[in-house]
């Protein structure tokens, strides 16, 4: 008998998921989330900042005097952190199952909360958590409340 994983295939309304073991990656996982705590507690002692990438893309379109250069070197860092992944480690398979109208939505659905909530996941989820923000602490419930239920929707209603 074979067990179907959900990396195999879409999983059907009454399916259950499971963790595919063989690609669970706890170290890796680890190192990312003390990276991005340390560049978080970084940007907050070096420049009195939060980590909140949203907030520092629409600064950076605003070409803010003085803030030109940080900004930039974060988003630089953060679009090549990929590519250097990939010069030493093989890149994750990555299969999407929407078409482009619906991932165009899905971001301007994204930036439109993010408006809204003024922040975004990382700026309220990891750096507004830490401060203990009372506000972080509502739109975190918020988002991942919003993503458990779009993913019911999807699984169960829709389906």
């Amino acid at each position: 008998m074979t067990t179907k994983t959900a990396t195999s295939r879409a999983l059907a309304p009454k399916d259950t998921m499971n963790i595919d073991w063989l690609h669970f990656t706890p170290w890796s996982s680890l190192l990312g989330g003390v990276l991005l705590g340390l560049s978080a507690a970084l940007l907050v002692l070096l420049r009195g900042r939060v980590l909140g990438v949203s907030g520092i893309v629409s600064g950076w379109l605003r070409f803010a005097p003085g803030d030109l250069g940080w900004r930039s070197a974060l988003l630089a860092g953060m679009l090549c952190a990929p590519i250097l992944h990939g010069l030493f480690l093989s890149a994750p398979t990555v299969r999407i199952d929407a078409g482009w109208s619906t991932l165009l939505l899905a971001g301007l659905l994204v930036g439109l909360g993010t408006g809204w909530a003024r922040g975004c996941t990382s700026g309220h989820g990891v750096c507004g958590l830490a401060r203990r923000s009372p506000r972080s602490l509502v739109a975190t419930l918020s988002f991942m409340g919003a993503g458990l239920f779009t993913v019911y929707a999807v699984r169960h209603l829709l389906a």
